[in-house]
């Protein structure tokens, strides 16, 4: 049986691995690849209404060349795409970043059904999460697992929009810059910087502070 995967990375070379590896899959599905190695290829095929493929499963790289036009920056941003264009396929998440707070954000904003860090697995792990998406089940690596269990004890700590704005700062975006990432006018990022340093006991700090302080507490 035909099993369609949109495989989504920016390095060729990753995609042909993982396409051996799932050939040798104990379920019998014959893997049906569509490759893409940006977040505009991507979009441009999930998006696609003159010959729209039903795809059963998605592959995303965090961190992939992004797509400025349609303000998609990253794997996250096409997840969202896909749950929104796309709602019966399942996402795998696949990510280099093994930062706690990246990680915590990616859950909470995609709740992937399989996330994983590269340094984590090998091909059979990767082949045994591939295996338990098909058959409904969530699937966590190792350090996903550490990360997600330590954060979720402190659900509340900081909201959705304010852990983003520390990723991004922790990810060299100045502020002028985050309108482009994060549907907030400048004034209002900069009122929730006060309030992120207030969180982190900042006093008049700068944002080389705030990445320090997250980075000391374990966020990033």
């Amino acid at each position: 049986m035909a099993f369609k995967i949109l495989m989504v990375d920016d390095h060729p070379t990753q995609l042909e691995g993982y396409k051996v590896v799932l050939e040798f899959n104990n379920q019998g599905l014959e893997i049906e690849p569509t490759l893409a190695n940006s977040c505009e290829e991507a979009y441009h095929i999930i998006t696609d209404k003159t010959n729209p493929i039903k795809f059963d499963m998605v592959f995303l790289d965090r961190s992939l060349p992004p797509y400025h036009d349609k303000k998609i920056n990253s794997g996250e941003d096409l997840a969202l795409l896909v749950q929104e264009q796309l709602p019966n396929s399942k996402i795998m998440m696949l990510t280099s970043h093994a930062e706690a707070f990246i990680l915590y954000n990616i859950v909470k904003k995609i709740n992937p059904n399989g996330l994983l860090v590269k340094s984590d697995f090998s091909g059979d792990e990767l082949l045994n999460a591939f295996e338990k998406v098909v058959n409904n089940q969530k699937y966590h690596s190792e350090t996903v697992i550490k990360s997600i269990k330590e954060l979720l004890s402190r659900e509340d700590y900081l909201d959705t929009i304010n852990r983003e704005i520390i990723t991004l700062l922790a990810q060299g975006i100045r502020t002028k810059s985050m309108p482009e990432y994060i549907n907030l006018s400048h004034s209002a990022i900069e009122k929730r910087k006060v309030q992120i340093k207030d969180y982190f006991c900042i006093d008049k700090g700068s944002d080389e502070d705030i990445i320090k302080e997250a980075r000391k507490l374990g966020f990033i």
